[in-house]
C-alpha cells in the first residue's frame, strides 16, 4: 500500500477540524494534514504533546551512544593571548606561508600562460578551500542522543494539556496490528510555551580514567563460533551463476572503435 493512498483515506475517514498525527513507535510522523511535517520528529513539530506523552509513559526516553561520530575541536585557550610556539614551529608556518602565496601569485599573474582563466578558478577554489578547511575541521568523537521508544503496555490513552489561558485536548491510541500510533489533538489551543523536544546529539566528555576503562572494556569482534552456509528451505539453484558470465566481444571492442573515432569527430 502507498503512503498517498493511506493518506487518501486516512483523511477521509477523519475529520478536517483537528490536528491528526500517524505516527511510528518511535514518535516519527507519517501522516499530517501539511505535507512539510511528514517524517519529522513529533516532538519537533508538537513539543507540548509529546513532553505530554513521556510524562504519561506512553513514550520513554533511551539513550544511544556514537562511537563513530565527528565533532569540532573545542578550544582551549580562554583568554585573548596567543599561545606560545616554539621557534620551528613559527618557521614551519611562515614558509608554508610564503609558499602560499607564492603559488597565489604565480596563478594571479598568469605565469602558466593560456592557462589564465584555469588558473584564476584555482585560486578562487583555493582561497575557498583554504578557508573551509580551518572551520571545518572536525575530531573523532563519542555522541550521545536521545531515542524514543513507545510501550504497547498502554494501548490507548488521553488527557489535557494545560497551555496557559487555554487547554488542549488530545487522544493517543494504537492502531491494531502495527507499530502505528492515532494522535489527535486541539488545533485551537496553541502550546508554544512549551520547548520542542529534540533528538540533537551532544558530545561525551571522558576524563582520563574513564576513557582508558571505556578502551580496555571495548568488545574484539570475532567470527561466530559455527558456519551457517545452508538453510533447508533454500533452493541451491536460486543462487549463484556469476561463474557462468563470460565477456562480450561488441562490448570489448566498442572503447576500441570509441577511441579510433574520436580524432575524427573532434576535427
Amino acid at each position: 500500500m502507498k503512503l498517498e493512498f493511506l493518506q487518501r483515506k486516512f483523511w477521509a475517514a477523519t475529520r478536517q477540524d483537528l490536528n491528526c498525527f500517524v505516527i511510528d513507535n518511535n514518535g516519527f510522523i507519517l501522516i499530517s494534514k501539511r505535507s512539510q511535517e511528514m517524517g519529522r520528529f513529533l516532538g519537533e513539530v508538537d513539543g507540548a504533546a509529546m513532553t505530554q506523552l513521556l510524562s504519561m509513559g506512553v513514550f520513554s526516553q533511551v539513550t544511544m551512544y556514537d562511537y563513530q561520530a565527528m565533532c569540532k575541536p573545542s578550544s582551549h585557550h580562554h583568554s585573548a593571548a596567543q599561545p606560545l610556539v616554539s621557534p620551528i614551529s613559527a618557521f614551519l608556518t611562515a614558509t608554508r606561508w610564503l609558499l602560499q602565496e607564492l603559488v597565489l601569485f604565480l596563478l594571479e599573474w598568469s605565469v602558466w600562460g593560456s592557462w589564465y582563466d584555469r588558473g584564476a578558478e584555482a585560486k578562487s577554489v583555493f582561497h575557498h578551500s583554504h578557508k573551509h578547511k580551518k572551520q571545518d575541521q572536525l575530531q573523532p568523537c563519542d555522541t550521545e542522543y536521545p531515542v524514543f521508544v513507545y510501550q504497547p503496555a498502554i494501548q490507548e490513552a488521553n488527557g489535557i494539556i494545560e497551555c496557559g489561558p487555554c487547554q488542549k485536548v488530545f487522544v493517543v491510541q494504537q492502531i491494531p496490528n502495527s507499530n502505528l500510533l492515532l494522535l489527535v489533538t486541539d488545533p485551537t489551543c496553541d502550546c508554544s510555551i512549551f520547548p520542542p523536544v529534540l533528538q540533537e546529539a551532544t558530545e561525551v566528555k571522558y576524563n582520563a580514567s574513564v576513557k582508558c576503562d571505556r578502551m580496555r572494556s571495548q568488545k574484539l569482534r570475532r567470527r561466530p563460533d559455527s558456519c551457517h552456509a545452508f538453510h533447508p528451505e533454500e533452493n541451491a539453484q536460486d543462487c549463484g551463476g556469476a561463474s557462468d558470465t563470460s565477456a562480450s566481444p561488441p562490448l570489448l571492442l566498442l572503447p576500441v572503435c570509441a577511441w579510433g573515432l574520436l580524432p575524427q569527430l573532434l576535427r
